[in-house]
């Protein structure tokens, strides 16, 4: 790992204690362990079992229980976040919004449940309308879009060819 990468992992963990101890919880060796495994892997959405096989990698007897209650209190303390893909799995992926404070989003295949990032913030005008009609204090939004991925749409073009 290169020193910008170590310093980047060094912050990551700082960051995931402190949303831990204002959480009166501890970063345990498992809890380090699952968080490792995802910011291993930061551009991709693993799910628990990927994350379990990773972080085996650092402890060999790891549960599958212990990793998805791990999952389950990062994602409740903001440190990672859930996507439902729609094949019914969830999804996990380190939070970078804590440190960047800007959201990207996801366009979801219905098919392969491939998931794809967009970083464009369309939803400024959406949250102030919020806040004006609610009273509100918008701190946060998750876009999620369903659809099918150009490989998907290519093998059923190829399947309706086939039939023809």
């Amino acid at each position: 790992m290169t020193e910008n990468a170590n310093s980047r992992e060094e912050r990551q963990l700082r960051s995931a204690r402190q949303a831990l101890d204002e959480a009166q919880s501890r970063l345990t060796p498992q809890r380090k362990a699952v968080l490792k495994a995802l910011l291993a892997n930061p551009t991709s959405h693993q799910s628990a079992d990927e994350v379990l096989q990773a972080a085996r990698q650092i402890i060999p007897d790891l549960g599958l229980a212990t990793v998805y209650r791990t999952l389950e209190l990062f994602s409740r303390l903001g440190i990672v976040r859930r996507l439902d893909t729609a094949e019914g799995q969830s999804r996990f992926e380190y939070n970078t919004e804590k440190d960047d404070e800007h959201y990207h989003h996801h366009v979801i295949c219905l098919d392969c449940g491939r998931i794809s990032e967009f970083n464009e913030d369309m939803l400024e005008d959406i949250e102030e309308r919020a806040e004006a009609k609610t009273g509100y204090k918008v701190i946060d939004h998750c876009l999620q879009l369903y659809g099918y991925c150009p490989d998907c749409m290519k093998k059923s073009q190829n399947k309706d060819k086939d039939k023809d």
